[in-house]
């Protein structure tokens, strides 16, 4: 097995190898970077077979576009962008938030317990993020976890901000719900 301590001692390196598309060094950085992107794809798709097909995806167009990175910021931030675009264009495709809807206004104000969530571990919390509702899913990682605005989110999927907050509303509860039926 290549390790990148011995063959690519650092970042830099690994990355002019991977514009050379040097096959061991493809090979590496896939190493490196997988497991966490896989665990982003699980977010967004919510079941392993799907999310592979994404990491499959998303490691064709880092190493199309590898050339793009321009060494400002963090690759990893870099690549993490690439893996939440490949899996919103995914699942635009499905048209995830074709039902959402904006809440009125005048509706019924949604409110979520803090204290539900003092007790979960990350784990536990991915695992249900995982099992939510897909427009749930797509618009709670993107705020919640990638930290995305109402405005950024709205553009990305083609949705109205209102939309966005009634969508992450809904996460929010729908996760209390689920803690509550855990007993947490």
């Amino acid at each position: 097995m290549i390790t990148s301590k011995t063959e690519f001692p650092d970042e830099k390196e690994l990355l002019s190898a991977c514009l050379k598309q040097d096959s061991r060094a493809q090979r590496v950085l896939y190493e490196l970077y997988s497991p966490k992107m896989l665990s982003l794809c699980i977010r967004y798709v919510g079941d392993r077979e799907r999310a592979r097909d994404l990491l499959h995806d998303g490691f064709i167009t880092v190493f199309e576009k590898i050339g793009s990175y321009n060494g400002s910021g963090s690759f990893e931030g870099w690549l993490r962008r690439i893996f939440v675009n490949t899996a919103l264009m995914t699942l635009r495709k499905g048209d995830v938030l074709k039902y959402s809807d904006e809440l009125s206004e005048s509706g019924k104000e949604l409110t979520v317990e803090s204290s539900v969530l003092g007790n979960i571990t990350s784990a536990e919390l991915l695992r249900l993020i995982a099992t939510m509702p897909p427009g749930f899913r797509t618009v709670f990682n993107l705020y919640a976890i990638e930290g995305y605005s109402h405005q950024e989110i709205a553009k990305e999927l083609n949705i109205s901000e209102g939309s966005s907050r009634s969508q992450l509303s809904r996460a929010r509860l729908w996760l209390q719900d689920k803690l509550k039926e855990k007993g947490r």
